[in-house]
């Protein structure tokens, strides 16, 4: 008798080894509800990144300053916050798949709303409530793959899922292009907000087709203290949540000065035009992708704790790197997007396991949502300051902040022990 015969006659599921062992291991259920919260997260970023690209367009139509424009980014990340802790607590206590439908259809609201908007103040009320399904999503769509994944393959799994950020950007850069090219700035940023409604029909798909993991569901439902704000801030939990929010702060702040900015960089201080905008980003989301997936196995491999530490170190050095290119060398300036968009995007890949490995089944939803989305509001307080400084520092020189951000992770993880190899239910 066979190895997977002799466990499938005592129940035991056997285990898959290969390449694609981590989606095989899913299961049937857990592929589905994979590919929710694939979908879900590439449809997050599309609609996260309908503003930076439009920013220069936005700017020139309501005639603002670079203040203003990076507030916009600001606004939508501190309410994200809100939006995410609130998603948190609904995925302890309605379940993990009711609330990623729930994120997912306001995010997809207030994207379109955004295009309709009259006057810069009725742009920043939409983009702030687009916060509040943008900050959800990810959290709850981590948890519920986390959930089904195992402890050997969980970095990798959740790193797939993360490189559907990656997915989303490019779709949205291709669309970008494509509207920007056929009409005039002042029509087609509101066209690309339109298309935001994109996520209705992931919707349709997640509703019939993906179900909470069965034991987690089990766990969370048989506790009395599922989505419970003040059970992350008791002793046991206290230090843990304080920590994985400053380290959430470090990455996130890092991130978004980088994603909010470069555009406007590549356009006002390197002189490209869309087209050419578009060619360079190409690069940068070509090095994130990978570095997602690559990040998923090297969190598996050499830990949780060592890979942001790896890629932290290397994206503040890359962001220095990427800023100081001398004047006329945009040659160099395409070779090193494509390293800077794989670091700063491979120390995203141990997020979603390490956030869901720290907290109980009972209150992970509220645990990773509140720390994640905290942090992520914090750290959006850098691409407003990058905005301010931009105008006499120059966007590039301001955007070396961002590197300060990575630092503060770093020091972060003093506070917190490593969880790789932790069995969630």
């Amino acid at each position: 008798m066979s190895t997977t015969q002799a466990q499938l006659k005592h129940g035991e599921l056997p285990e898959h080894t290969g390449t694609f062992a981590w989606f095989r291991s899913l299961g049937p259920q857990g592929r589905r509800a994979f590919g929710g919260a694939f979908g879900g997260y590439a449809l997050d970023s599309y609609d996260y990144f309908t503003l930076p690209l439009s920013m220069v367009a936005i700017s020139a139509y309501f005639s603002l300053d670079n203040g203003q424009t990076g507030l916009l980014t600001t606004v939508t990340l501190v309410v994200s916050a809100i939006g995410g802790a609130l998603a948190g607590v609904l995925a302890d206590r309605i379940g993990r798949v009711k609330a990623l439908m729930i994120t997912v259809i306001t995010y997809a609201v207030f994207t379109v709303l955004c295009g309709f908007a009259p006057n810069y103040e009725t742009l920043l009320v939409f983009r702030a409530l687009q916060g509040l399904g943008f900050g959800g999503e990810w959290a709850v769509g981590a948890i519920l793959v986390a959930e089904y994944a195992t402890a050997k393959h969980r970095g990798r799994t959740l790193g797939a899922v993360q490189s559907a950020w990656a997915a989303g950007w490019a779709l949205a850069v291709i669309v970008y292009t494509l509207v920007f090219a056929f009409l005039d700035a002042d029509t087609a940023w509101r066209v690309l907000f339109w298309t935001g409604a994109l996520p209705a029909l992931l919707v349709v798909y997640v509703r019939r087709n993906v179900s909470d993991a069965p034991e987690a569901a089990k766990q969370r439902r048989s506790s009395t203290e599922r989505g419970s704000f003040s059970t992350i801030f008791k002793k046991d939990l206290l230090r843990t949540t304080a920590f994985a929010t400053l380290l959430s702060t470090g990455v996130q702040g890092g991130y978004y000065t980088l994603a909010t900015w470069v555009p406007t960089y590549l356009k006002t201080e390197r002189g490209l035009t869309v087209v050419g905008t578009g060619g360079y980003l190409a690069f940068l989301i070509s090095g994130a992708f990978i570095g997602y997936l690559t990040g998923g196995y090297l969190t598996d491999r050499i830990g949780r704790k060592n890979n942001i530490t790896l890629f932290a170190v290397l994206s503040a050095a890359g962001i220095v790197a990427y800023t100081n290119i001398p004047s006329g060398a945009n040659g160099l300036l395409l070779v090193l997007g494509f390293p800077l968009g794989f670091c700063m995007s491979a120390i995203f890949s141990g997020f979603g396991s390490y956030l869901s490995e720290l907290y109980p089944t009972a209150v992970r939803g509220t645990g990773q949502g509140f720390t994640y989305n905290s942090g992520r509001a914090v750290g959006a307080f850098l691409p407003t300051l990058v905005g301010f400084l931009s105008d006499s520092w120059g966007v590039g020189g301001a955007l070396v902040l961002g590197a300060a951000g990575y630092g503060v992770a770093v020091l972060a993880l003093v506070g917190l022990p490593e969880t790789r190899g932790k069995e969630l239910v």
